[in-house]
């Protein structure tokens, strides 16, 4: 975050998405679902690395990220990194994957504050759709997407949706202990 002067708003978002990202991936995984605890909450920690320099020169900020991920070596972090904005390949009946849950934990995130799908969609749709309705359709079925990964992922919790923000003020940092 500090190599790529990633701003302090974004940063903000990010802890929290990653946050939410480590509280799924573990719960999965003690579910007996085959997910990495560390990729999902690294993929979701650098979910926003390109964000800061797609400010400065237009360019789509999951791209600069997955580049920025590959320029490190962080080859299995870079496809999610890539897929956080819109999900392309996905089972939402088959397997599991870190990337849907960043993509999840993302969308449920705004600013720094956790909050539900359709206020988070509402915020998106006023900030980048700017009156353009094809553009308002396109953000909308990405969140229907959305709405149906957070079914899948939340078949195999132990806790709903709604308890997320408690759930994250309960767990500290335990997720930098990695």
């Amino acid at each position: 975050m500090d190599k790529y002067a990633m701003l302090e708003n974004i940063r903000a978002h990010t802890v929290v998405v990653g946050k939410i990202a480590f509280l799924i991936a573990r719960d999965l995984h003690r579910s007996g679902i085959d997910v990495s605890v560390k990729k999902a909450t690294v993929g979701a920690l650098l979910h926003d690395i390109g964000k800061t320099p797609s400010l400065k020169s237009g360019e789509n900020h999951a791209e600069i990220g997955m580049q920025i991920c590959l320029e490190n070596n962080l080859d299995e972090i870079a496809p999610i990194v890539r897929e956080h904005v819109r999900l392309k390949n996905y089972e939402l009946e088959g397997s599991y994957c870190e990337k849907e849950i960043v993509f999840y934990s993302d969308k449920r995130v705004n600013h720094d504050r956790i909050v539900s799908l359709n206020e988070r969609m509402d915020y998106i749709i006023d900030r980048y759709a700017l009156g353009k309705e094809d553009l308002r359709e396109a953000i909308r079925k990405n969140f229907l997407l959305c709405s149906r990964v957070e079914e899948k992922l939340f078949r195999k919790l132990a806790f709903r949706p709604e308890s997320l923000p408690r759930l994250v003020e309960s767990e500290g940092p335990a997720f930098l202990s990695l």
